[in-house]
């Protein structure tokens, strides 16, 4: 096992400077920041000043190196637009987006998980046929859309929700929706499918056949088995929250990193974008390393070798 943690985490480091060169360059094909930052009058020596103000003037590898080796001290740069420091953008964002994040992976676990036992527990019956029905429609539904109909039916004529903001409540439900209505599928279908594959296993029949109950072998014996593939997505979905919320915070104009993302990429900020996607990269790599090491604690069969 502490081998296994040691080259997990030797390939963590690995996996975020390769992501890190790639978001590098990603991020500069955006597009030129002066054609935004000055007017459409700008002469072609005002373009170049500014570039060198702004050190894109300097070849990309000189850039890279200049930028990773101030991130890992935990700074970013400074933002074109604003010119305020990044690292101070995103603790402005992060706790809006973290809220949100929780609470759509609350939503999501209280949702999904009576979903997916119902549906493995009454196999064949209409409460499965209408989970499947329910999952079916989650994955198949865009995000973007679902949050507009949202606004459609419970802001515009309903009047019961607030269009768009940050505040009580009140304005969680519908981005929260948004968000976790895919995850609630997913989840539902992972959980269904894995209880089904733990109920047909030998030792459940053998309890089955030793007069246990069935809410002690569904409780007791199958769900603690099948939690391995859905902790790991749940784990995933936590670490996912924050980049999956773009969408939803941008439809409700929610403060968020989603938004300070979408701000930063439609003025070119490279300095925004850069530090935005490299924390979200590395929260998602860190939970992962985190997921697998759990699954030798869930499940003592699982051994790393």
């Amino acid at each position: 096992m502490r081998k296994f943690i040691l080259r997990r985490f030797f390939q963590t480091i690995v996996t975020l400077f390769a992501i890190s060169i790639a978001i590098f360059l990603l991020g500069r094909l955006i597009g030129d920041p002066t054609a935004i930052l000055l007017p459409d009058t700008a002469t072609e020596e005002d373009r170049a000043l500014l570039r060198q103000h702004l050190g894109l003037d300097k070849p990309l590898p000189v850039q890279y190196w200049i930028w990773i080796k101030d991130a890992v001290r935990g700074d970013f740069g400074r933002a074109f637009v604003s010119g305020r420091p990044v690292i101070d953008l995103i603790k402005d964002r992060f706790p809006n987006s973290a809220k949100l994040g929780i609470a759509s992976m609350i939503f999501t676990t209280l949702v999904s998980f009576p979903l997916g036992l119902i549906a493995a527990v009454k196999k064949g019956t209409w409460a499965d046929s209408l989970c499947g029905t329910l999952a079916v429609l989650g994955q198949s539904l865009p995000s973007f859309w679902l949050g507009i109909m949202l606004i459609w039916v419970f802001s515009v004529n309903l009047r019961m929700l607030p269009v768009a903001g940050m505040g009580g409540i009140q304005y969680y439900i519908m981005p929260v929706l948004t968000m976790g209505w895919w995850t609630v599928a997913a989840q539902a279908r992972l959980l269904r499918s894995s209880m089904l594959e733990v109920l047909d296993s030998e030792f459940v029949k053998l309890a089955r056949i030793k007069g246990a109950s069935e809410g002690s072998i569904v409780w007791k014996h199958a769900l603690r088995n099948a939690l391995i593939p859905v902790v790991s997505f749940m784990g995933m979905h936590f670490a996912n929250a924050i980049s999956m919320a773009v969408v939803a915070e941008v439809v409700f104009a929610w403060p968020g990193m989603g938004r300070l993302l979408y701000e930063a990429i439609k003025f070119r900020d490279f300095p925004i974008v850069q530090g935005v996607v490299i924390i979200m990269v590395t929260i998602t790599v860190w939970v992962d390393l985190l997921v697998d090491i759990l699954y030798g604690y869930i499940d003592p069969r699982i051994r790393y070798d």
